[in-house]
């Protein structure tokens, strides 16, 4: 029969071995872990073949969340913020650069470097390496081409405000997506005065607020409105579906229009940071760039060398903006759009 000391020395014998277990799991984790969490704001249906392809090639595991046309990318901003006491996701992929700005600037985002990420294009990469962005799409002016020409339709911000489009245009809400974006972006490059009077001027013409971009080219197809504001990809999409939708780029005043990277960045304390690095790489590579410029969304590339095999998706003169000075007016401006349009 054992006595207590004899309980009381395997008692701790188990318990050293057990924690000796608990700690050759973790590190076997670290060193070599099966699943990476990623957040994604791009649209669903583009960006799982992307996260198909990494899966085969490294043979992790991608745990991801996809946010709703209705709470694009703010959604999942959102909850990146309520998370970071304990942080649930290792990456945000988003489909664009204002909000992951923010993001990094309230510590949200971890730096990443690499060999990758040396060269990176100034304008697409913050000076801490907290993001990286990539594949462009622009902001344009869709328009039903049963309704108008290309002469007939507006070719910029200007002449969509122009009195003839009363009642006959439709916009996503600025609260989501790229329109808010959009929208800071008019504060950042006309100023606060002229960005107002632009939304005056919408609501005087009487602008139809809807959910989301989608949604304002399904309108724009079916007629119940002439044209709208979107993105290149919302564009390319109606016209694979067959859709009677062409598009000008939304021009500002004829120096250009707003580019919207997406960006890739890493959570700060994400469970999975060497997966986190595995999935940064593959996001920032030639190939991703390659299969979204060859995937419905037909996003513009910027590796030189992508580039040049998709040039019939480059944007022609990109509006000169300073993404952070946008990302500082964001949330003013969204408030300002809302007061005004609703």
């Amino acid at each position: 029969m054992r006595g207590p000391s004899t309980v009381r020395v395997w008692c701790c014998a188990i318990s050293v071995l057990l924690a000796m277990a608990i700690v050759g799991v973790s590190c076997k984790d670290e060193a070599s872990p099966s699943e990476v969490v990623l957040y994604c704001s791009v649209d669903q249906a583009v960006a799982e073949p992307v996260v198909a392809e990494f899966e085969k090639q490294s043979g992790l595991k991608v745990l991801a969340r996809y946010d709703t046309e209705a709470s694009k990318t703010v959604g999942l901003v959102q909850r990146l913020r309520a998370e970071a006491a304990s942080p649930a996701a290792d990456v945000f992929w988003s489909s664009e650069v204002f909000h992951t700005i923010r993001l990094a600037r309230e510590g949200l985002l971890e730096p990443y470097r690499s060999d990758v990420t040396a060269p990176w294009p100034e304008p697409f990469a913050d000076s801490g390496g907290r993001w990286y962005g990539f594949a462009l799409r622009a902001r344009v002016i869709a328009y039903n081409t049963n309704a108008l020409s290309a002469d007939e339709a507006p070719a910029s911000l200007e002449q969509a405000l122009e009195p003839k489009w009363k009642g006959r245009l439709v916009m996503a809400s600025p609260a989501f997506g790229t329109t808010g974006g959009d929208v800071a972006s008019w504060f950042v490059h006309y100023g606060a005065d002229r960005a107002r009077e632009v939304l005056e001027q919408l609501k005087a013409n009487d602008v139809r607020v809807v959910s989301g971009n989608s949604t304002a080219v399904r309108m724009v197809a079916t007629g119940q409105a002439d044209v709208c504001f979107t993105d290149t990809d919302d564009v390319y999409a109606a016209q694979r579906n067959g859709w009677p939708v062409a598009m000008h780029l939304l021009d500002q005043a004829g120096d250009g229009v707003l580019t919207i990277p997406n960006t890739a960045a890493v959570v700060r304390q994400g469970p999975h940071p060497e997966a986190a690095k595995r999935l940064m790489r593959f996001l920032l590579s030639e190939r991703l760039e390659r299969l979204l410029a060859g995937s419905d969304s037909h996003n513009s590339p910027i590796h030189a060398s992508v580039a040049d095999d998709y040039s019939e998706y480059a944007i022609r003169n990109p509006l000169d903006v300073d993404y952070g000075a946008v990302a500082d007016v964001l949330p003013a401006a969204i408030e300002t759009a809302r007061d005004i349009l609703q």
